[in-house]
Parts: C-alpha cells; structure tokens; sequence
C-alpha cells in the first residue's frame, strides 16, 4: 500500500541541480537506503520529504492523518529541555500522557509524602491504562539505556554532543510515525549500539529511508536503495549488496548505449562532413539530430583509485609504547598499555564511546603526553592524521588552492607524479568543481576534501579517527582502495564494522574501566568469539513499568489454540518441503549452465525460498516451546 507519492520533485543549489524530475512512491513496510556522494543532494531530499526544505517544483501525496518523523544528521535541541521532556515530545495523545506522569512522578520523588501529589499520580497512572501507555514507557527507556543514557531527568545542556545525538534518535524511535527518515544515524554510535539498532529497526513498524555510510547496516535494515547521480534518481529492489550488482548491470549497460549513440554520431557527423548540396528541410533535421547527439552523455564518473601513492621510506623502528597509562578528569581510561607497531601494520581501536580511544590516538601521535609511561617514535616516521574534529578550513579558498597548501603534486610508487589536480578528480572533484570557493561545498564533500589534504602528506603512518562519519560510500570504496595499496602503517578508530573488517587485521579492544586487550584478527572474528561475553544493560528501575500495583500476572497456557494447533501438525511437513524446494532450485541452476537470466532467477527464488525456511523454523522453535510449557504445566 502506498503512503506516499513523489511526483516531479525538482530542486537546485545556485547553478547546481541537486534532483531534477524526480518522481518514486514509499510503501508500507518499505526499509530505504538512499545513497549518493557527498554534495549530490540526499539530505536536501530528506529535509524536503520531511518538510523541513521546499522543491522548486513537484508534489507529494499523501493521507491527512500522515506523520513523518525527522532525525537531521545535527539535531538543535532545547538546552533547558530534560531528557524525557524532549522524548516525550509531540501533540499525540499518548506522548501527552507519557509527558504528564513523568512530571507527576519526579515531582512526587522531591516530596513523596505529598498527598495532592499522590493523587496526581494515580490519576495518572490511570490515564497510562487508558492510553496503553506503559508499553511505549518501557520501550522509550529501553531505546534510552540502549543508547547510552541512563539519567532520564537531566537537561540537555549538561549532555556531550554525542548524548545529544542518541537522545534525538531516541525521540524518532519511539514517535508514533508513518515514515521514519533518518540522516546519518549511525554516526557516533559504537558497534555494540548500531547492531542494537540494526534489531530495533527491523521490527519498525512503519515505513524507513535513511542516510548512511554504515554498508553492513545498509545491507541488514534496507530492502530498497534509492541512488541520486547527476540530478536523477534510480531505484533498486533489494538491500545494499542486490544494489551494487544491479547498479554493476546498469553502468555496464550505460557503457553499451554509449557506444552505440558514438557510433550513430559518428554516421551522423561523417554523412554532415560529405557536404550535401541541397539545404532541404530533410537536411536541417538531420543536422539538429547530430547536434541532440552531441549534447547527450552516457559517461560516468571513474572513481577507482588505481595507484598507489610512494611514502616516505618508513624505518624498521615505528612506534613502541610502554607502561602507557592515561587518566582524564579523574577517571582512568587506560593503564599500564605495551604495544610494538611494526611495519605494514593495520591495527583497529575500538570499544564503546568514551573509553578512551580518541585519547589512546592522540597519545601515539604525541599529540597528548601520557600520565605514566612513555612513547618511542621512529626517526623515520611522519605521521598523517584524520581527525574527529578538523582543523578549520578557510572557506573563502578555492579547492585546489586549499589542497595546494599541502603539496602540487605527490609520487606514486613506481616513480610517477600526479598533480593536485588529478589527485582531486580521483576524490571525485572534477576540474569545475576544483575553482569553486569552499564554502560552497556540502559538510560531506568538506571532509572529503580534508581526507585528501592528509593524504597529499605523503605520510608513512597513517591515523584515522572515525574516518568514515559524514563520508558517502563510494568516498570510503576509493579510500579502502587507497589503503590497500598503502605501503605504510594504518592505525585506526572506527565504529565503521565494514571499514574494520575491509582495512584492518588486528584490534585494542577498549573493555571500560581502564582494560585494554588485543585481538589478533578482523573485527567480524572478534565479535563471532565475543558475542556471549557483552554484557546485557541492566534494567532501570521501578520507574521503567508500570508500578507493581498495576501489575498483571502472566497466565500459563493450558493448551494450544486451534490455529496454533493446526499449524504445529503441519509445520514440520512445510520445514521439510522448502529444503527439499531449495534443492531442487540448487540443481536447476548447476543446469541452466551458461543461461544468466535463468541463473539470476532461480536464484532470487532461492533467496526467497531460504527466508520463508528461516521464518518457519523460526515459528517451528515458538510452537515447541509452548507445546513444553503446556506439558510442564500439566505435570
């Protein structure tokens, strides 16, 4: 069913056409990824979805009861505001109770013999029966504690930005919304949290499209990628990994009309040269035709890095830390940290926000002095750093005056120069682009410029922190490519999972409370090992329920329900069916030998076939599960 219509939407940036006729429907349940480089216009499109920002022209259709909720990539939050105050925003009738008794309730905590007070609480707590508000209490505190934040009545002010972010996100989620658009909510989360989320959304009831350079998010939550390029929108049917085959066929398909339209235009121009006598209207047609053609482009932007940039001979003493310990405010963040960096490696650090990890960067780098221990630095080394919280940049440069600052030109590995300005079209800055003012450029396509004035260092030890926030994906495939072919050290902080696994081979693991450990391995074959030892957050109290008062006690069944029943008579035959059905379309793709279109449709079927076998084992393990309580209850 569709929720809404997109018709003609069009919307510019001075001379810049950021979508251009654009038209697409959202349906009920759809999960969108909407992808693009930095500076193509997907959280223009965002804000105009969500009514934040107006098209030049276009219409969206949609129900009168519709609500679309909003989390901007920066979200401006009341500072007066407390946590549960900006949560329990909203008009609707349930987030006004909610609203109400938490005020009732903190205001009964600072006099609890109030008898007025007592009373306003258990009206309250009425009206939360009424409203079937308690579900949505504890769900919303859940979300919270989920998200790091646990001190539900503090203000805004006194919260860091990253708090601020969560509680944002917290607000979206527990919204009652038809669609939810979210702008980067990935960005400073740690890894435990966006797998979290990565759940969460995916028992959401309403409809999604977000912004994200997260590519295993991406792929987990969506099953539709919307993709802006050059002012056009193209749709995909399937998550981020469908995408990237689809859009493989598209570009390959692209290369064969553009060589075909060449070779019209060749026909057309040859037959123009061969100088027709007769200026007939015949031949005006055929010369307005071959100037059409001349206008029209089936290129694409190159945006592989196929080169290696040569750093400067890096020694075989690099960085060794000894005895490193590090406290900020009072608390330890880490203590007694041994660590030899040897050459060519690639190490990853991560753990949850505030541990230390930034810290531990700036210490290596000699950027902070450690409270105990010390740091050994090669003679050889020269260090390039991408921070968190770039240096400011003077907008009132061009682009390529900004990356000349750092160097004109930079050696490859085998010897040859490439200038600035080849270095920025390979960071997609095309030569147009590269004498515009910096102040014109999009936040991301900022630190995509920053990214490359790093690199135009030429550095041999290479830090990264959270290089992946706020740059599209197709800028993180070119710099993955870069790193690859690095023959220095990378050292890295990231929540990035897919950046981790992609770039790194070994891990510090911030563990809270000072503990640092290694892991030797990729980020995917810490988790496998680690997955039982995260430790579930604790729940928060009376408050996060409903009081025990109100409480109701859960009844045991005493037998399956006739449904229940007919369905666990049957389900085993089903289980069995679909792996017999995999089978079969296993075999009949081994026969369609050579047949591409054959193949991709059995197997689309196969993946098909293999997701209702999961959801039926899935059912198959609730049944016998309550079949055992049923027996156990029986005696």
């Amino acid at each position: 069913m569709t929720i809404l219509s997109v018709d003609g939407l069009t919307k510019t940036y001075g001379e810049k056409v950021l979508f251009d006729n654009v038209s697409f429907s959202i349906t009920k349940g759809q999960r969108i990824g909407l992808l693009g480089v930095n500076g193509t216009g997907k959280s223009t499109l965002l804000k105009v979805l969500a009514g934040i920002e107006s098209a030049e022209s276009g219409t969206m259709d949609h129900a009168n009861t519709f609500h679309i909720e909003y989390l901007p990539q920066d979200p401006e939050l009341d500072p007066n505001r407390t946590v549960l105050e900006h949560i329990y925003d909203g008009d609707s009738t349930i987030m006004r109770v909610m609203r109400e008794y938490e005020q009732a309730a903190h205001e009964l905590e600072q006099d609890p013999q109030n008898e007025k007070r007592q009373s306003k609480l258990m009206k309250l707590q009425a009206r939360m029966d009424e409203t079937e508000a308690w579900e949505a209490n504890t769900v919303a505190k859940t979300i919270l504690t989920k998200l790091g934040i646990t001190d539900f009545t503090k203000q805004m002010a006194h919260l860091s930005g990253g708090q601020k972010k969560r509680v944002a996100i917290a607000k979206a989620l527990i919204q009652p919304a038809d669609i939810l658009i979210l702008d980067e909510p990935t960005n400073h989360l740690d890894n435990w949290t966006i797998e979290w989320l990565e759940q969460f959304l995916s028992q959401y009831k309403g409809a999604i499209i977000l912004v994200t350079h997260d590519r295993y998010f991406l792929n987990r939550v969506t099953n539709h990628i919307f993709e802006l390029d050059h002012g056009s929108l193209y749709a995909y049917e399937g998550n981020y990994e469908t995408y990237l085959q689809k859009r493989a066929e598209r570009e390959e398909q692209a290369e064969v009309q553009g060589a075909k339209h060449r070779n019209i235009l060749r026909r057309e121009l040859a037959w123009l040269k061969r100088g027709a006598k007769a200026r007939t209207t015949k031949q005006k047609a055929r010369i307005q035709r071959a100037e059409s053609l001349q206008e029209e482009s089936f290129e694409r932007e190159k945006r592989d890095l196929d080169f290696a940039i040569g750093s400067n001979r890096l020694g075989k003493k690099v960085i060794e830390l000894d005895g490193v310990t590090k406290a900020m405010g009072g608390k330890p963040l880490f203590e007694n940290v041994d660590y030899l960096v040897v050459p060519g490696e690639r190490l990853g650090i991560i753990g949850p926000n505030g541990t230390g990890k930034s810290t531990l960067l700036n210490v290596i780098a000699g950027r902070l002095a450690p409270d105990r221990g010390h740091v050994e630095t090669g003679e050889t080394v020269k260090i390039g750093y991408y921070t968190q919280d770039h240096q400011e940049m003077d907008e009132s440069l061009r682009v390529i005056e900004y990356i000349k600052e750092a160097a004109e030109l930079v050696h490859t590995a085998t010897g040859d120069v490439i200038t600035a300005e080849q270095m920025l079209e390979r960071f997609m800055f095309p030569r147009p682009v590269q004498w515009n003012v910096i102040r014109r450029l999009s936040g991301g396509e900022r630190r995509r410029l920053y990214l490359l004035r790093v690199l135009m260092g030429e550095p041999n030890v290479l830090f990264l922190d959270e290089p992946t926030n706020d740059l599209d994906t197709q800028t993180l495939s070119i710099l993955e490519d870069y790193l690859d072919q690095f023959p220095g050290v990378v050292i890295t902080v990231s929540h990035d999972r897919y950046f981790l696994d992609r770039v790194v081979d070994r891990l510090l693991v911030f563990k809270g409370d000072a503990q640092v450990e290694r892991f030797f391995g990729h980020y995917s074959d810490y988790m496998a090992e680690n997955k039982d030892s995260v430790k579930p957050i604790e729940a928060q109290g009376k408050r996060d329920a409903k009081p025990e008062t109100q409480a109701q006690p859960t009844k045991k069944p005493t037998k399956l329900s006739y449904k229940e029943q007919q369905e666990w008579n049957t389900i085993e035959d089903r289980i069995a069916s679909l792996e017999e059905k995999i089978q079969s379309i296993q075999e009949g793709i081994v026969k369609a030998g050579s047949d591409s279109m054959k193949v991709q449709e059995l197997f689309q079927e196969q993946q098909k076939t293999e997701e209702e076998l999961e959801a039926a084992m899935e059912r198959w393990e609730e049944l016998s599960l309550l079949v055992e309580d049923i027996k156990a209850a029986k005696g």
